[in-house]
């Protein structure tokens, strides 16, 4: 009897243990537990320790609030102008309410993936491919806002959303890289153009400058040859000024007068002029020295 009673209380004990262990409930960080009490929503468990009640209380597994990362598998997408292509996205959520995550869709991954592919096929379905192409930026605002706004029941907060890749067909990968090819060679035309006539222009102003520079300096050599030309008239007007000057403060008398009518008679000889008008004043003392030479030649003779 005594042995049946240890062997119930440490059943118990054992049990009692059990349920303390079970009791005992510890959330990690950035975590959190949906709490069923008998099958209804109780409470939602976050970081740290918690007492529940074993056998009536069923936790959840532990939902992550962290920021979400999900790449879904490329999708096919016919735009506008009728071109199919493969286009696949990276979205980024966070759970924000872990009751809704829990009750409100049933696989939340799997409705996310699915609604970010009918989002994507009625957006791109309204552009062209070169639109589509170079507008990834605006697709992957209104994809954010519009799966933002879906899944905000859910409990899921959609922070970004990103197009990975975006696959055309392979025909129009060949002519967008013929394309691409034509137009950078049209680029490179362009630019070496631009860089002749570039060169053009210089060497033309090179030229220019050089003339202009020459103009200039043969005016300032002229300038100068003037200006010096004008000095030394300046010079020797001044000269004669001052022996005029000087002669008539000496007040000469006539026969330095008659000297000085000789050496103009001398200078006007030497000349090539075939006429000389000769003054009245020097023609009488011409005449003197002609019959002076005639005296002389008598003399001789005789």
């Amino acid at each position: 009897m005594a042995i049946a009673i240890i062997a119930i209380l440490i059943v118990l004990g054992v049990v009692a243990i059990i349920a303390l262990c079970a009791s005992i409930k510890i959330v990690r960080q950035s975590y959190a537990v949906v709490v069923e009490r008998l099958g209804k929503y109780n409470k939602t468990l976050d970081t740290g320790v918690h007492m529940v009640i074993p056998f009536i209380d069923r936790c959840s597994h532990p939902i992550s609030l962290k920021e979400i990362v999900a790449d879904f598998m490329p999708q096919p997408v016919i735009t506008k102008d009728n071109v199919t292509m493969q286009i696949d996205t990276v979205v980024y959520f966070q759970v924000t309410d872990p009751k809704l995550f829990s009750y409100g869709v049933d696989n939340p991954i799997r409705a996310i993936e699915n609604l970010t592919a009918t989002t994507l096929r009625n957006i791109v379905g309204e552009l062209e491919l070169d639109d589509t192409l170079t507008s990834r930026d605006t697709v992957n605002s209104k994809m954010r806002l519009i799966l933002d706004e879906a899944t905000d029941p859910w409990g899921i907060k959609i922070n970004r959303v990103e197009l990975k890749n975006i696959l055309p067909p392979k025909d129009i990968q060949d002519a967008m890289e013929k394309q691409m090819r034509a137009e950078r060679e049209r680029r490179e035309q362009i630019l070496k153009a631009e860089g002749e006539k570039k060169s053009s222009i210089l060497v033309a102003e090179g030229e220019k400058q050089a003339q202009i520079l020459k103009a200039e300096a043969d005016q300032q050599t002229q300038i100068l040859r003037a200006e010096a030309k004008k000095a030394e008239l300046i010079a020797i007007a001044e000269g004669e000024k001052t022996a005029i000057e000087m002669i008539n403060k000496a007040n000469p008398n006539a026969a330095y007068v008659t000297m000085q009518g000789f050496e103009a008679l001398k200078v006007l000889a030497e000349g090539q002029s075939t006429k000389i008008i000769v003054p009245s004043e020097l023609q009488n003392v011409s005449a003197l020295l002609t019959s002076m030479s005639e005296v002389v030649k008598d003399k001789k003779s005789k």
